[in-house]
């Protein structure tokens, strides 16, 4: 049976963007997944100084689902094209859970193949935009997946073949008061000089999708809180001058 998404744009919901303010590497903030995936060693290059915001908003859906929409937006401190990132790793507020098992999964190699379309019914869990100081917004798709052992996600811009992998991890002390889960979003390095990847002005990344599932409706992400109760989420974001940032939102569930 074909998943649902939901459409977060669609809803009227309350939430509250933080800046994510610059630290020095000897402050940075730790590293909330780090028992995942490693990125292989790339050197600081010199650049802008990212300046971000993030907001989100969420959705209650059948049952205990809810769809997560993320907007982070970022720009350099000097009005210059903000940095390439190199990670991105998205934290959950605690009464947040993901139902991976109850979903179809869709490989990789099948999509670098054959393209998104051939994946599994059932299989997509997310839908977004991608947009660059140049250029059209490019279509986002979020597929569940497995990454070796571990559940995932995998974030397709199908207008430039880009596939993109999202471990599902724990988070690490000291996030565990505000968070339980994290994605960890990794941008491999590539032939471009870390000086000169373009980082996005802004991308929108929504993760939602029920089924039907041992005769009942599930939803690929639930949460425990009540309507009208104020979840916390953040955006660990790592880019090629070795600045992290952490911005944080605020999002009241509403339907």
């Amino acid at each position: 049976m074909k998943a649902k998404i939901v459409l977060a744009a669609l809803t009227a919901l309350v939430s509250f963007p933080a800046l994510g303010a610059p630290a020095s590497a000897a402050q940075a903030p730790a590293d909330p997944a780090p028992g995942g995936p490693q990125r292989p060693y790339e050197a600081d290059v010199e650049g802008t100084r990212n300046l971000d915001s993030l907001s989100v908003t969420a959705t209650a859906g059948p049952g205990r689902g809810v769809t997560l929409a993320w907007d982070r937006r970022s720009r350099a401190a000097t009005g210059q094209v903000p940095a390439g990132a190199r990670r991105f790793v998205f934290l959950f507020d605690r009464s947040v859970r993901f139902n991976p098992d109850a979903f179809p999964t869709c490989d990789r190699a099948l999509i670098e193949e054959k393209g998104a379309t051939a994946c599994p019914d059932g299989s997509q869990v997310g839908t977004g935009l991608a947009e660059y100081a140049t250029g059209e917004p490019r279509e986002v798709l979020a597929f569940n997946t497995r990454i070796g052992r571990s559940p995932g996600v995998l974030v397709v811009l199908p207008s430039t073949g880009v596939v993109l992998k999202q471990t599902l991890e724990r988070v690490s002390r000291p996030y565990r008061k505000d968070y339980r889960w994290a994605l960890d979003e990794i941008l491999p390095p590539n032939d471009t000089p870390p000086q000169e990847r373009a980082g996005t002005t802004r991308f929108r990344l929504s993760f939602g999708a029920t089924r039907e599932h041992h005769g009942r409706t599930v939803g690929f992400v639930e949460t425990t809180a009540k309507p009208g109760s104020a979840l916390t989420f953040g955006l660990w974001s790592e880019f090629v001058t070795g600045q992290v940032l952490v911005p944080v939102a605020k999002a009241r569930l509403g339907r």
